[in-house]
């Protein structure tokens, strides 16, 4: 799966229902049945930051929605906050952490709107 070979060998998954897999063979594993099982939605993403941590790690931060299969338009419970860290090693850049938290906001509607706009942005 060419996602989980972004990480390195020992790279980790922090994903959008909690769950945590360690290791690149584990998280193709993990992520094979998912995308095998539900059509992949359009991504819409855009970089908040990247700061270079040291000469070889960096720290990316993100936010994310997506736009199920048939619709036109970003679908704000699927909207996440994405955190990813980076080494360079021998063979390039690989994953060490990423991270895809729901944006869920609880109690902060107008937080939640506010991603959801940002987003629709990018849409044109």
């Amino acid at each position: 799966m060419g996602f989980a070979a972004l990480f390195s060998a020992e790279g980790s998954i922090v994903g959008f229902d909690g769950s945590s897999v360690n290791g690149q063979r584990e998280i193709a594993a993990h992520l094979a049945p998912i995308f095998a099982d539900h059509p992949t939605p359009v991504y819409v993403a855009k970089i908040r930051e990247v700061r270079l941590l040291s000469a070889d790690v960096v720290l990316l931060r993100a936010v994310a929605g997506l736009i199920p299969r048939g619709k036109t338009d970003i679908e704000p419970s699927l909207n996440a906050i994405q955190s990813l860290l980076a080494r360079n090693q021998s063979d390039g850049w690989r994953i060490e952490l990423f991270q895809n938290t729901p944006a869920a906001f609880h109690g902060r509607p107008a937080l939640a709107a506010e991603i959801t706009a940002e987003l629709r942005a990018l849409l044109g």
